[in-house]
């Protein structure tokens, strides 16, 4: 039962640093356009 009181603490930490870095990712504008880039590979340059 030891284990349980360290691991839900470290769980509960890990997913809000995971949460922080997502949420800087979204306001910094990381994924506003999903549907270009992939298009984008494959036209060509002339």
């Amino acid at each position: 039962m030891n284990i349980v009181a360290v691991l839900l603490p470290v769980a509960v930490v890990l997913a809000l640093v995971f949460l922080t870095f997502f949420l800087l990712a979204a306001r910094a504008g990381q994924f506003e356009d999903l549907d270009d880039p992939p298009r984008r590979i494959l036209h060509d340059d002339d």
